[in-house]
């Protein structure tokens, strides 16, 4: 079975990247996305892809934070694009949290089966 999954997994030479990670050792990571060939050459018809990347220290433990930096040309935009990229990156993970809990909260409770965690707290 696992062959047959496997037999249509195919790489897209088209949309090659090497990827490069550039860091300050403090705040967190860019990720540069390079196009390349199906050689490994630079791609000068595409643009390169810069995406911020950081952790945020939760109750649950550490969370891994991306978002992709729109319009950089370079480092110096990357960089200036970076907090942006991060607060965008929380509050999306903030709006699927309340989704979530959302739709926790209007679960049924069938009776027989012990209700959610946070179901129980009210």
């Amino acid at each position: 079975m696992a062959d047959e999954a496997g037999k249509d997994i195919q790489m897209d030479a088209t949309n090659l990247y090497r990827e490069e990670t550039y860091t300050d050792l403090k705040t967190g990571s860019l990720r540069k996305m390079v196009p390349v060939t199906v050689d490994g050459e630079v791609d000068l018809a595409r643009e390169a892809i810069y995406t911020a990347v950081a952790q945020v220290m939760t109750p649950g433990g550490v969370l891994p934070l991306s978002g992709e930096i729109r319009g950089a040309k370079n480092m110096t935009e990357a960089m200036a694009g970076f907090p942006a990229a991060i607060k965008q990156a929380i509050a999306d993970l903030r709006e699927e949290m309340e989704t979530m809990q959302r739709e926790r909260a209007s679960q049924i409770i069938v009776p027989g089966r012990t209700p959610p965690p946070d179901l129980l707290a009210r």
